[in-house]
């Protein structure tokens, strides 16, 4: 023990002395007479104060905090998979800070910490909802926070979007942004970190009870419920702290824990001293790689993000190596086992009823109008309205086909990574490239999907394409795709806010041709999806059935995951990335009653189309004469059923 912790401190010091040279042209002596109190005299000796120390003193101190509460919460919940991130804490607690200093700059100055700790608290209070006392020890409680990060994350950058004069800031922010300018963060964190001490001094034996089990800590005296109430509270406000002072720093927390197991640590107290030095020797560590690479790139790269970038290939191998597949059913919620024949007139109806009134009805400067355009605001409408129909639709079928050929009722293209994929090929294109998001190109997009098709199918094998395994790898590659994203973004160009617009599923800029052609592709893969009833019917009733009937599962299979591929990159490549609607409207035709492939793939086609058309018009008169885009209206509607499903399934 004395020897890991003495090569880890050793290290520790070894990556700080380092870190502090990556910033400064100081010599050794002169940065050690600052250290021993000399004053600062001239730029390199101000910037080596206020700048380069205070970073390295605030990523120990973060590091420190996300490493301990990694490990009391993996203890407390018996689970290598909990942290503050998958557990829903960190979006949480982010959305908390973004409406306070949205509401008031002032009020988040002086109570930003409570509103961190408040939206921590409702986050990890539905999670546990959610997943009920049973999950709390599986996959159930992760896919719960993971589904929980994804709807308040929506939710945290919709208000971003709407309020552009802070969108740079909060952007940052919410990528992790450890640069200091000064001690004024450091002083004002330190004090807050009381609870660590009393942690490691007071936590040890009711963690090492529940090792034991529930029962045999009740039976040797614990009271279950206060202590794990008082753990969890105090491991929320010391996450909630260190967001409101960098950001969101994910996946230190999950990571540590499990490094300090596989390095030896058995004893609770042991593990939790252990978790906190690695903790701060990762974060310092990764801190120092964001450094280097943004001076190589001379663009700003967040801290949270370059941790993302190791912590997500982690979470992948943690969920594939400590955890079965079999935590979460195969099971589609129930509805009706046979179609109304009403049901495809209702569509119908609600189809040309919602394009009527997103071309005639809206809001303007004296008040609600309800008429035909004129030719020029009907050139403005007319493209997004096909181009969100076109969508819909078309994300609706590649979630059904997923759903049919995985067997995995949480299969869909954003929930599988495969929108994730197309979303990074196009920003890395137009960083690389230059030109616009929008120009780079449907066969860009398909690129960056087939390449995520490919991993998460390797992946998936291990557990015969289990759905929670299947839904947390690709929520996993989502997560570090979306890191190399925010990568591209923190360059601080005057593109960042139109990027970010786009990556909400924006319908504002799409032009007619562009429309034209994604409504012609959207076409084109319902048809090839129809031709292929055959093989999407056999292969969801099993692989044996359908070699039984002779079907080449490999060649059908193949060619209709480039479908999907395909149809989610024109639409991703068009719009941006959409989230849930791949995911909601298969079900909902399944509820309906439509169990075969033919009705499931036109009922789901027109569910999805009438979700973007409600989605798209909401969002153009919601807040008029500001607009919210179609996707991110889509991602909280979706994003709720999501968690319903969840909450669904662990109820029954």
């Amino acid at each position: 023990m004395i020897q890991r912790y003495t090569a880890s401190v050793l290290l520790l010091l070894i990556i700080a002395a380092l870190h502090l040279q990556i910033e400064t042209h100081l010599t050794p002596g002169a940065q050690w007479r600052l250290l021993l109190g000399e004053t600062p005299d001239g730029f390199a000796g101000y910037q080596y104060w206020f700048s380069s120390l205070p970073r390295v003193v605030m990523a120990l101190l973060v590091g420190a905090v996300m490493g301990l509460t990694g490990s009391v919460l993996q203890q407390l919940l018996q689970n290598p998979l909990v942290s503050p991130m998958t557990l829903g804490a960190a979006s949480g607690a982010w959305l908390g800070l973004v409406v306070i200093t949205l509401v008031s700059p002032a009020m988040a100055a002086l109570w930003g910490s409570w509103a961190a700790i408040a939206g921590a608290m409702l986050a990890v209070m539905l999670v546990m909802v959610i997943a009920g006392r049973t999950g709390l020890r599986g996959l159930p409680v992760v896919l719960a926070g993971m589904a929980v990060n994804l709807l308040l994350g929506a939710i945290a950058s919709g208000l971003v979007l709407l309020n552009d004069q802070y969108a740079r800031n909060l952007f940052i922010w919410g990528a992790g942004d450890l640069a200091q300018t000064d001690w004024n963060w450091v002083e004002w964190l330190l004090p807050r970190l009381w609870p660590i001490p009393v942690l490691l001094l007071l936590a040890a034996r009711p963690l090492t009870l529940l090792r034991l089990g529930d029962t045999a800590a009740q039976g040797r005296g614990m009271n279950l419920m206060p202590v794990m109430l008082v753990l969890m509270l105090v491991s929320l406000w010391l996450t909630s702290v260190s967001i409101t002072a960098v950001g969101l720093i994910g996946f230190i927390g999950l990571l540590t824990p499990n490094l300090a197991r596989m390095l030896g640590s058995r004893s609770a107290r042991d593990e939790m001293a252990f978790s906190l030095l690695l903790g701060a020797l990762l974060l310092l560590a990764t801190d120092a790689l964001a450094l280097l690479f943004s001076q190589w790139a001379s663009n700003l790269v967040p801290s949270g993000a370059a941790a993302a970038l190791i912590g997500a290939p982690a979470l992948i191998w943690l969920a594939r190596n400590r955890l079965g597949g079999g935590d979460v059913g195969r099971q589609v919620p129930q509805g009706r086992q046979q179609l109304h024949r009403l049901t495809a007139a209702l569509l119908m109806l609600a189809t040309v009823l919602l394009a009527g009134l997103s071309l005639t009805l809206a809001p303007g400067a004296d008040g609600w109008q309800w008429r035909w355009p004129d030719e020029l605001v009907l050139s403005l409408r007319w493209p997004r309205v096909l181009a969100a129909a076109s969508a819909g639709a078309g994300l609706a079928v590649a979630g059904v086909v997923l759903q049919r050929l995985i067997r995995n009722p949480l299969a869909s293209p954003d929930i599988l990574g495969l929108s994730a994929g197309a979303t990074l090929a196009l920003v890395m294109s137009v960083v690389l490239f230059g030109g616009s998001i929008r120009e780079a190109g449907p066969l860009v997009a398909f690129g960056g999907s087939l390449a995520v098709l490919a991993l998460l199918l390797l992946l998936g094998r291990r557990h015969d394409y289990a759905p929670g395994i299947m839904a947390l790898t690709g929520i996993s590659l989502a997560a570090l795709l979306d890191a190399v994203v925010q990568f591209s973004l923190a360059r601080g160009t005057e593109d960042t806010t139109a990027i970010l617009g786009w990556l909400a599923g924006s319908t504002y800029r799409i032009s007619p041709s562009q429309s034209v052609l994604l409504a012609m592709g959207t076409l084109l893969g319902i048809l090839l999806a129809i031709m292929a009833r055959r093989p999407l019917t056999l292969i969801a009733i099993g692989d044996d059935f359908a070699a039984g009937r002779g079907l080449d599962r490999s060649r059908a299979r193949v060619l209709l995951l480039l479908l999907v591929a395909l149809m989610t990159a024109l639409i991703t490549s068009m719009l941006g990335p959409i989230a849930f609607v791949g995911l909601l409207a298969p079900h909902m035709a399944s509820m309906l009653g439509a169990q075969r492939a033919v009705p499931q793939i036109l009922v789901a086609a027109a569910l999805g189309l009438v979700l973007m058309l409600l989605a798209d018009w909401f969002g153009r008169i919601l807040i008029w004469p500001q607009q919210i885009p179609a996707g991110l209206l889509a991602s909280v509607v979706g994003g709720s059923y999501f968690v319903w499903l969840l909450t669904r399934q662990r109820l029954r």
